[in-house]
């Protein structure tokens, strides 16, 4: 069956903080849920634990970071699952269970697998 990576666009919070329990528990209650087609995933440390990679000059170029994410925005990539579904149907059905989809967004995406 094919995967889907389902990307969780939330609010850019550290999800390990006491005050978050409440939520987490709704991602924990959609883990069992969805078990039966979870492959894999996790959350994501904030944004401004990220160090973002250019190459200047392409490849054996400089190697530059940028302290931070890519760009700010209001909600950001804050976690993933891997989902091994029917067909894109099955992962948007799947998707809108994930408690991000209520107050935020989740991207599915199909997985190229080499």
């Amino acid at each position: 069956m094919p995967l889907y990576a389902a990307l969780i666009y939330a609010a850019d919070v550290d999800w390990t903080r006491p005050e978050y329990a409440a939520e987490m528990k709704e991602y924990n209650e959609f883990g069992a849920a969805a078990a039966a087609v979870i492959r894999g995933g996790n959350a994501l440390y904030p944004t401004a634990t990220a160090t973002t990679v250019r190459v200047s000059g392409g490849k054996g170029g400089e190697v530059l970071t940028t302290d931070g994410p890519y760009a700010e925005t209001k909600e950001a990539l804050t976690g993933f699952y891997l989902l091994e579904c029917a067909d894109l149907d099955e992962a948007v059905r799947v998707a809108a269970t994930i408690p991000a989809a209520w107050a935020g967004a989740v991207e599915v995406r199909p997985v190229i697998q080499f």
